[in-house]
């Protein structure tokens, strides 16, 4: 999964050496809602139609409820501090406290995200261990796993490329903001991979590996991605912080979060929550279009 999110960590990069912050923080907000309502919502429709129901265990989705909830908290306290502090300090100084809080934060999320390494991969491993393997599955030699993955690497920074230095004529030339552009599309190119496997394997009931895709691609957003954006700008010049100046992206993170909650609870899917999210995805991009 780390290496799953490498298309919108390169993209982001990309974008933030043009200096264009506003989009990077709506490019993660979109990743963030994408994968835990468009991603997982197609996988649970097309799984689910010809079945009456489809089962994941309650333990890994539980601990994915969990880290949603540790997101939300974490992206609301740098805007929350942003808010306040600015009715007490001038602007200048308020920025440089919320680049401050940002870059503490972001080590924060770090430190949980390979704690959560840890305790998924060595100490409770046996409790979080994904599906068996299909029978008769053939499995790749290392060294073709990572020339594969140097290649698709290499296309993913040539698309990147392109896409960054093309954003504002496109988005004049459709008649959209850059915003909409940012939290809407540009993930939709960073996280198709994430979206196809999830259908795949919900086609195939395996379902908690279903959930390891779409709602842990979100939180290795939350988690990893985007507090090592924050990290990486400070190093290229161009400090990044993590205050999202639209409360809607806040609100839609939140909104993912109680999604996936009243998903996980029971430990069972059907085609029509499925719809239900999507319908969800459907009404925040719709609210972003009309941002302006």
């Amino acid at each position: 999964m780390t290496f799953g999110n490498a298309a919108e960590l390169i993209l982001a990069l990309f974008i933030l050496a043009r200096g264009s912050a506003g989009v990077v923080k709506a490019t993660i907000t979109g990743s963030i809602v994408g994968n835990s309502l468009l991603g997982l919502g197609l996988a649970i429709l097309v799984g689910g139609w010809s079945r009456e129901r489809q089962r994941f265990g309650r333990e890994r989705a539980g601990l994915l409820s969990s880290l949603m909830i540790l997101s939300v908290v974490a992206l609301m306290v740098p805007a929350l501090f942003d808010v306040t502090e600015r009715r007490l300090q001038t602007g200048s100084t308020a920025g440089q406290l919320d680049e401050q809080l940002s870059l503490c934060v972001s080590v924060v999320l770090l430190l949980a995200y390979a704690a959560n390494l840890v305790y998924t991969l060595v100490t409770h491993r046996d409790i979080f261990a994904g599906d068996e393997p299909e029978e008769g599955s053939d499995h790749w030699p290392l060294s073709r796993s990572l020339l594969v993955l140097a290649a698709a690497t290499g296309a993913v920074a040539l698309e990147a490329e392109l896409v960054s230095g093309a954003l504002e004529r496109t988005a004049g030339a459709l008649g959209l903001t850059t915003f909409f552009l940012g939290v809407m599309v540009l993930p939709l190119v960073g996280n198709a991979a994430e979206y196809f496997a999830a259908i795949y394997f919900a086609r195939r009931d395996r379902m908690d590996l279903v959930m390891t895709i779409a709602v842990g691609s979100s939180i290795q957003i939350a988690l990893f991605t985007a507090p090592l954006l924050v990290l990486v700008s400070w190093a290229m010049g161009r400090p990044m912080n993590l205050v999202f100046a639209n409360p809607l992206e806040l609100i839609a993170i939140a909104g993912v979060a109680f999604a996936v909650n009243a998903i996980a609870q029971d430990g069972e899917t059907t085609w029509f929550e499925g719809v239900l999210l999507l319908a969800v995805y459907a009404l925040l991009g719709l609210a972003f279009f009309f941002v302006r």
